[in-house]
């Protein structure tokens, strides 16, 4: 039984030593070369902190360094939080005070946007500054190895959250193991997967590829985040390297519909594809669909607090473009429990209520947040006779007909927009409390159009220039309101608390 995900990259480059690990532009790497940079660097992280089951962070972009660094991190005996190097420093700042990694991997180049608020206490690894010809002591590290078990974490993954400070999920080895071999499973994964990586570093769709790359050595793709605005470039790149798996968010599949690109590019290598984080609309799946008939394509659901995700659906049937797709069945070693307003069990066709999911998948919840994990990953409320926990997703659905679940829409404040989880309370909370930019706003968001608006209160009408400057200077661009309505006096309701309903259902109207 294998209990540290490093056990199974051991494996797979002792079999596939000279096979191509990653492909990253006109660089690669082989499964032997990954695994020798990887425990060249875990022996430098332990240089500077030797001690175990320590968060360690990685400010790169998706490359080649990115991947040895985070199964270096592994190696190390510690786990790896990715951040995100567009991401304002102010917004770093807050993580890193959170998390307090013990150490921080990045570039000369790449560091320079938050070297002025790295804490004094955080040992930095530059890797353009290291010398690699470094005395690695195999044993040692193996030995530190020895102490890992599979529930202690592999990963943290920052998810928006509403006081401006993003909430780090903590993922286990456990979980990743699970997942993994469900899909691998399912979808009878061999040893031959080429996948096309266009999800970013801090994504739990990035970390199951890593996982996918130690499992059954698969090679990674890097598909550069700036070529997302040139979709015809991307396939460009799927057909050169005979790209056969891809998991990507909907928007960008949506915008390769929209420009009519299969047409162009067939894509004849490409036989599994896997799609979430945010609704797919059907009509453009449609299109994939018909237009890529060799290929298997699943819908997959799960927010962050699940490793990867927790229902599934396979399409194998004709949809029609006005109806929504399903979210499908539980995962393997995973239940799907649907609550209603009083916590009884919705089983009944169509009736609505919060989907919480309990099982292996779970996180472990949130780091230095024990409020927060309280208040998500709770008691089974069917279960008096012993501690169970569940965790409650905020999101509403329901069985229909054929028994499939349907996703149906937010609980709270909570969206997935461009495929990030993303926390209106906290876009709020930093333009009012924290910028002061405006004394009352409500941002609310049109689900269909796939648009954040702020309705701002104001003696004077604000540029909406001035606003995404300052926005941006502390939330990243996914976050920013796309439509700014100037208003002298917002909605109440009758407990004189800004009417956030009359507002959504303007939006979405």
């Amino acid at each position: 039984m294998k209990i540290n995900l490093v056990e199974l990259f051991e494996e797979s480059a002792r079999n596939y030593p000279q096979k191509v690990a990653v492909i990253d532009k006109d660089r690669q790497i082989t499964f032997s070369e990954l695994r020798e940079r990887s425990l060249a660097l875990a022996q430098k992280i332990v240089n500077v902190c030797s001690d175990r089951n320590k968060p360690v962070a990685v400010f790169l972009d998706k490359s080649i360094e990115s991947v040895y660094s985070d199964l270096g991190i592994i190696y190390s005996g510690n786990f790896y939080m990715n951040l995100d190097i567009k991401t304002p420093a102010e917004r770093i700042n807050n993580i890193l005070k959170l998390v307090q990694p013990c150490v921080i991997i990045s570039t000369t180049k790449q560091i320079k946007s938050i070297c002025e608020i790295v804490p004094g206490e955080i040992d930095v690894i530059l890797l353009d500054e290291e010398e690699w010809n470094v005395n690695v002591d195999e044993k040692a590290l193996f030995n530190r190895l020895s102490a890992i078990i599979d529930t202690d974490p592999s990963c943290i993954i920052n998810t928006s959250g509403s006081t401006g400070t993003p909430k780090g999920v903590v993922l286990n080895h456990k979980s990743f193991f699970d997942f993994t071999e469900w899909a691998i499973e399912t979808f009878k994964f061999g040893d031959d997967l080429i996948m096309g990586s266009l999800s970013p570093i801090v994504f739990d769709i990035y970390s199951f590829e890593l996982c996918m790359l130690m499992a059954k050595a698969s090679t990674l793709v890097v598909l550069p985040g700036n070529l997302a605005a040139f979709p015809a470039k991307i396939l460009e790149l799927l057909e050169k390297h005979h790209v056969n798996f891809l998991f990507w968010v909907p928007t960008i599949m949506v915008n390769i519909a929209n420009m009519d690109l299969l047409s162009t590019f067939k894509l004849d290598h490409l036989n599994t594809i896997w799609f979430a984080g945010e609704v797919f609309p059907t009509k453009q799946f449609n299109y994939w669909y018909h237009h890529l008939p060799q290929a298997t394509f699943a819908n997959l659901y799960g927010p962050i607090e699940i490793t990867l995700d927790c229902t599934y659906y396979i399409i194998d049937k004709d949809i029609p473009d006005e109806e929504p797709l399903p979210i499908g069945y539980p995962c393997r070693n995973t239940d799907i429990i649907i609550l209603d307003e009083k916590d009884q069990a919705v089983r009944k066709t169509n009736v609505e209520g919060e989907l919480c999911v309990r099982g292996t998948s779970l996180a472990m919840g949130y780091y230095n947040n024990p409020e927060k994990t309280a208040a998500a990953f709770v008691q089974n409320p069917l279960n008096k006779a012993y501690p169970e926990v569940i965790y409650r997703t905020g999101d509403i659905v329901c069985y229909n007909d054929e028994g499939l679940i349907m996703f149906k829409g937010r609980k709270d404040n909570i969206v997935k927009h461009m495929g990030y989880r993303t926390d209106l309370g906290e876009i709020e909370h930093v333009i009012i409390n924290t910028l002061k930019l405006v004394k009352n706003g409500c941002v609310v968001y049109n689900q269909a159009e796939k648009l954040i608006t702020l309705f701002y209160e104001s003696e004077q009408e604000i540029p909406v220039s001035e606003f995404r400057k300052k926005i941006g200077q502390a939330l990243p661009k996914y976050m920013i309101p796309t439509a700014f309505v100037h208003l002298n006096l917002l909605q109440r309701n009758t407990n004189g608390k800004i009417d956030r309903l009359y507002y959504k259902k303007m939006v979405n109207a």
